[in-house]
């Protein structure tokens, strides 16, 4: 449970349900006729992956890959690590990395150039959530379900030391530390 006097409601389920379908709308529309290979990014956009993948009506496989670059951290380190990486052969395959938010970009920077370094038709990014005010490497983000403030957020997949992700909605801390 969160402390409400640290935390504020940002994005009610409603809200979030109405970006994931707004996603999937763009998503299918721009796919139609065609096969997609999902690639969530662990472990935050789990639950943005699996609400979006229900609402995706093409044919479409799904990966996983895990990356570290925050540790228990509440910022970046620079430094990526590949904890898991994805199975799949994306050779020759439309790729559609899911994050469920981006702010430096440097871990998906680094995913993004890993993947298409792969041989897939296209790679392309979408992502629940856009801080683009924390941007330090450019990253082509195709999908964005809502660009958002710099603040610290938890909830639906998003985490404090790897508590609060199963929270449905979406919250900010108040005083950050």
């Amino acid at each position: 449970m969160l402390d409400e006097k640290n935390f504020t409601k940002y994005l009610s389920r409603h809200e979030i349900d109405a970006a994931v379908q707004t996603l999937a709308g763009q998503i299918n529309r721009d796919y139609e006729g065609q096969e997609l290979v999902l690639v969530g990014v662990l472990k935050g956009a789990v639950l943005f992956m699996a609400d979006l993948l229900r609402h995706i009506k093409v044919p479409t496989e799904i990966e996983f890959v895990r990356l570290s670059s925050y540790g228990k951290a509440r910022t970046s380190s620079g430094t990526v690590t590949i904890l898991k990486d994805i199975q799949a052969d994306v050779r020759n395959k439309h790729v559609l990395i899911v994050e469920e938010i981006i702010d430096s970009g440097r871990t998906l920077k680094f995913l993004y150039e890993r993947l298409k370094s792969a041989g897939p038709i296209s790679v392309e990014i979408v992502t629940l959530l856009d801080k683009a005010s924390k941007r330090v490497v450019d990253v082509p983000v195709k999908y964005i379900g809502r660009p958002i403030e710099d603040q610290f957020l938890v909830g639906y997949g998003l985490d404090l030391e790897e508590y609060s992700r199963n929270l449905p909605d979406i919250y900010y801390l108040k005083y950050p530390n």
